[in-house]
């Protein structure tokens, strides 16, 4: 049952459009500097054609300074230009605008105005303009960051075809639930560590090697030997994978930041963000594999898979996941040198 639903997610995984849809949000960060001066800096994923950048700018009461600086940077588009803001950017609206429609990328906005405070918003595609607050409410950055975590996961192809692979290890209800929390519980403390600055690793790294812990478990699906200790004790690998996959979930967060006066409510949230888009797409696999059984067997005209055809799916769905997950591997790893 869950190998059926599992290689259909592998395929949809695998096909051109997932491999080539560049995910990444738009970054725009807005530092208050000396006095009434403000600096707008943003940041648009490589894969936007150049006629189509988003037009960034402050509007309300700040007045723009001198020119917009526009320029290539590896794999992103980066601006940057600088405002008058005599009574501070708070209340003041964030805007982009863009030549045609918006290319279905989500906004991840921060904003340092000067006091300690670190305002931090998550803008739909649709959503084109965010006014600033005045103060951060605790309530405020926990549904922000909860809304950041759970767009970070759905986002995050490789995350989730892992996750897909502890499902099809695991198999029982049981066994499945023992092992995400295995994964939860690991890749939450490194989060912590991380994004408190208290363990670094470099990101590139730690990308390649999420995406070759995938080929890892997909080689051991593949295999089919069930008295290896991955099959025996999957929360294990879980949770020796999920501290490695800790790093990677915490990049986005050094990417927007945290507010010094609500931090651990922040942290806690976007992990619980996380969480949740996690056992969403746990959900749907389950779900998933229990229609395809129903219509398995409502359908006189097809019959019912057995255990050797299911076990051959799972096969094919390990194949799937690590020929995309082993591309991944080598792009990235030939990105250290890009």
């Amino acid at each position: 049952m869950i190998r059926t639903a599992v290689a259909f997610l592998a395929v949809f995984a695998a096909s051109p459009t997932a491999v080539a849809h560049d995910l990444r949000p738009i970054f725009i960060d807005l530092s208050a500097e000396q006095g009434a001066q403000a600096v707008l800096r943003w940041k648009v994923p490589g894969s936007v054609p150049r006629a189509q950048l988003p037009e960034v700018a402050l509007a309300g009461a700040c007045e723009p300074v001198g020119e917009i600086e526009l320029f290539r940077d590896s794999d992103t588009y980066q601006g940057r230009r600088g405002y008058d803001c005599p009574g501070g950017v708070a209340g003041q609206a964030l805007a982009l605008r863009f030549p045609a429609a918006n290319p279905s990328l989500t906004t991840v906005v921060r904003v340092s105005p000067g006091d300690g405070q670190t305002h931090s918003g998550l803008l739909a595609p649709g959503i084109l303009e965010w006014t600033i607050p005045e103060r951060a409410t605790r309530w405020g950055v926990a549904r922000s960051y909860t809304e950041l975590g759970i767009e970070h996961i759905w986002l995050g192809w490789d995350h989730l075809l892992f996750v897909a692979c502890l499902v099809l290890i695991a198999r029982t209800g049981r066994r499945i639930l023992i092992t995400i929390t295995g994964f939860t519980v690991a890749h939450s403390l490194t989060l912590a560590l991380s994004t408190l600055n208290l363990v670094s690793l470099p990101i590139p790294a730690v990308e390649a090697a999420i995406a070759l812990s995938i080929v890892f478990v997909a080689t051991e699906i593949a295999r089919g030997n069930e008295a290896t200790l991955t099959h025996r004790y999957p929360v294990l690998v879980a949770s020796s994978f999920g501290l490695l996959h800790g790093f990677g979930f915490a990049s986005v967060l050094r990417e927007v930041g945290l507010p010094a006066a609500e931090l651990p409510t922040a942290l806690l949230f976007f992990n619980v963000g996380v969480e949740i888009g996690q056992l969403l797409f746990v959900v749907v696999i389950l779900v998933g594999a229990r229609a395809l059984r129903r219509w398995k067997q409502a359908s006189a005209a097809e019959p019912a898979l057995d255990e050797t055809s299911r076990a051959r799916l799972g096969v094919l769905a390990a194949y799937g996941i690590g020929i995309l997950a082993s591309f991944w591997t080598l792009e990235r790893v030939l990105g250290f040198w890009a």
